[in-house]
Formats: C-alpha cells, structure tokens, sequence
C-alpha cells in the first residue's frame, strides 16, 4: 500500500477543479438582441432621441451664451460710462457727493463702508499669507 507521507489525512493529493459536462452557452445575465442579426437596429430610435436631446440642448446653451453675452456688453458699456463721468469730476466734486448721500442715505452708507472695509480687509489678510 503505498501512502503520501506528506498527506496525513490520506485525501488525494493533486489539483482540484472543475469537470466539464459537456454542455455549453449560457444561462441568463447575458445581453441579447431582438431580430436575430445582432445589428442593434433595435437601439436606432433611443440613439435618435438621444440626437434630439443633446442638440436642443445644445440649442438652449448657445441661446444662454447670447444672453450672458448681451448682458454683459450692456454693463460694460454702463461700466464705461460711468468710468468716463468720473473722469471728467474732480475728486472734490465726487467727495463732496459722497458726503450729500451719506448726510440723506446714512444707514446705507454705513453698510457700503462696512462691506468696503471688509473687502479690504480680505483682501489685506490675503496678500500676507
């Protein structure tokens, strides 16, 4: 009788796997196609919509682009304007007009020179970093 040594619990020794039965294909999870040609004609209308959506889409955001394009030419113009008024006033003119709006508007311009101190502020704390 010849016995492994090195397997004492005298199970056959080599490797374990599987048997083939013989059958073949699968069963379930796998992807099939309807029509038998496997073409994926199947998927031409969800690949149509699919078209249509993401060129109405396309068309909203070019759209938005000319929108955000208007408006931001409108302000710079603005912008411009009023860059070009104060330009043209001296600046004892221009504190002289700050002085009037804080004298009718004073809580309004106690949140301007807050919000303006704060910025500097950031702005200050920033650049040490």
């Amino acid at each position: 009788m010849s016995q492994n040594i090195n397997n004492p619990t005298n199970t056959p020794t080599g490797s374990t796997g599987t048997t083939d039965t013989g059958t073949t294909g699968t069963t379930g999870g796998g992807l099939q196609t309807t029509g038998g040609t496997g073409t994926g004609t199947a998927t031409a209308p969800a690949r149509e919509g699919i078209a249509a959506t993401a060129q109405e889409y396309g068309q909203k955001i070019a759209e938005a682009a000319t929108q955000a394009k208007d408006y931001v030419s409108d302000k710079v113009s603005v912008v411009g304007d009023k860059i070009k008024d104060l330009q043209n006033k001296d600046f004892s003119q221009v504190a002289e007009e700050a002085k009037t709006y804080a004298r009718e508007n004073p809580g309004q311009a106690l949140l301007i020179s807050a919000a303006a101190g704060f910025l500097l502020g950031l702005l200050i704390r920033g650049s040490r970093r």
